[in-house]
């Protein structure tokens, strides 16, 4: 099968979802709109990817490396889009065109309509969907021989007869053309409606008048086409493509408990027979390892997580966890936290920036900022590292088999040596030496008799 040309269609203001952020920026399950056909017509063999953009090229942002972008200069309708993207239609390939704003399109479904194109030896083709409900559509007139005769326009009273309004056959809005057909049909695009927009299904009308053989392919999910013009419609769509996300783990191997609470977004990936617990998000690039225990109530955001480790109550962004590590309930790891296999961080700690070594323990009530802790060791709760003196930020380096007792603060830049311990309220100023005792806080005075001594008479007025 041939490679073919992808362009996307993305200039249009989306007035209607009352953004300031272009609407094929919103994002759905972690992905901008835009970038779900993108990435579709590209899964499903494009050569070469164009999205359509408005002035000032607002979607440049989110482009991935390859994907080439044309500005529409004026907003004259599909067919404008389709011309200004002229330029980078290759003679020898098909051109395919989806709209920036149905995002439910998958790669299989474009692959259908590429290969029956293929097959059919069709100069044009077009996407349809049976729906029970077509008002609005375009409806597919098929000649006899099952080939498009025209598509019949429904906006406005008169634009179909009786007979054509009855049809449940639809435009899916999504076309394949070879090219020279297309690039012959682009000039001949008129405004003569009431819009004043050129609109691309014109360009089939001197196809079929040529003869040349427009062919038809009915998508099996009408879902396939919806689009989004609104947040409610937004809505809808992603909570059918945050099913599908979700269906597609519990069928690779993962068990999600509840998945209408559980939000996973579509680059997530994770690994057979882990466990996914209620009111978890997995977002962005996070990776769980198999066998690994998620939840409840976690949020997870561009973090790996090691096979057979445990996260419980949690918030982790930007962290790294350790085969059979334990987080949680209630820690909250930041960025450039790691922990190594078999490390545990418990009940109300933060950890920022450090390296937890394997089998190292912070259990409760805790803050490890810019720190290096070395392998089994066990820090007692309350542990501090002051990491900040107001000018700058200083690492703390704790060795291996180190026992910090509770309440203990460490004030960088500071380092404890392997085997050391550190007495209860202590706070460590100097470098501890490997195998020593820190004791560094005030004696302890008792004064006897001090609860019955009488209160002191009020100062005189």
């Amino acid at each position: 099968m041939s490679q073919f040309t992808a362009i996307v269609l993305a200039a249009g203001r989306g007035t209607r979802m009352r953004s300031a952020l272009p609407k094929a920026l919103h994002e759905i399950c972690g992905r901008a709109m835009v970038l779900w056909p993108v990435r579709a017509a590209i899964e499903a063999g494009a050569a070469n990817v164009v999205v359509v953009d408005a002035p000032g090229r607002p979607l440049q942002q989110a482009m991935p490396e390859g994907v080439d972008l044309v500005v529409q200069p004026v907003p004259d309708g599909t067919g404008g889009a389709v011309r200004a993207a002229a330029s980078h239609i290759a003679a020898e390939r098909p051109v395919l065109v989806l709209s920036g704003d149905v995002p439910l399109l998958s790669a299989e479904a474009i692959a259908g309509l590429v290969a029956a194109h293929v097959k059919a030896g069709a100069a044009a083709s077009v996407m349809s969907a049976v729906l029970e409900d077509p008002s609005g559509y375009g409806r597919i007139v098929r000649a006899a021989d099952g080939t498009l005769q025209r598509i019949v326009e429904t906006k406005a009273a008169g634009d179909a007869s009786e007979q054509e309004m009855a049809i449940d056959e639809v435009n899916a809005g999504v076309y394949l053309f070879e090219a020279g057909p297309l690039l012959d049909a682009l000039p001949r695009l008129t405004a003569a409606n009431a819009q004043g927009e050129l609109y691309l299904p014109q360009a089939l009308e001197p196809i079929i008048a040529a003869g040349g053989a427009v062919a038809v392919h009915a998508v099996q999910d009408p879902r396939a086409m919806m689009g989004v013009n609104d947040r409610a419609a937004l809505a809808e769509v992603t909570a059918i493509a945050r099913r599908a996300i979700n269906e597609r783990h519990m069928r690779a191997g993962a068990t999600i408990l509840d998945p209408q609470s559980t939000w996973i977004d579509v680059d997530v990936q994770i690994g057979a027979d882990a466990v996914i617990e209620p009111g978890t998000q997995l977002r962005g690039a996070t990776a769980i390892g198999a066998g690994a225990h998620i939840g409840p109530h976690c949020v997870l955001i561009d973090t790996r997580v090691g096979e057979g480790a445990t996260v419980r109550m949690s918030y982790l962004q930007d962290a790294d966890v350790g085969e059979h590590a334990t987080v949680g309930p209630f820690a909250y790891l930041r960025p450039g936290a790691v922990l190594a296999a078999k490390a545990k961080v418990g009940t109300y700690v933060e950890v920022k920036n450090s390296r937890i070594g394997a089998g190292t323990k912070v259990p409760h009530l805790s803050y490890i900022g810019d720190a290096d802790i070395g392998e089994n060791s066990n820090l007692g709760a309350g542990t501090i590292t002051a990491n900040y003196d107001g000018r700058a930020k200083h690492r703390t380096t704790i060795g291996s088999n180190v026992r910090g007792g509770v309440d203990t603060s460490f004030v960088a830049p500071v380092t404890v040596g392997d085997g050391a311990q550190t007495a209860a309220g202590s706070v460590i100023t100097e470098d501890v030496p490997p195998g020593a005792l820190a004791i560094a806080r005030s004696r302890q005075s008792n004064i006897a008799g001090y609860a019955q001594r009488p209160p002191k008479a009020p100062p005189a007025r």
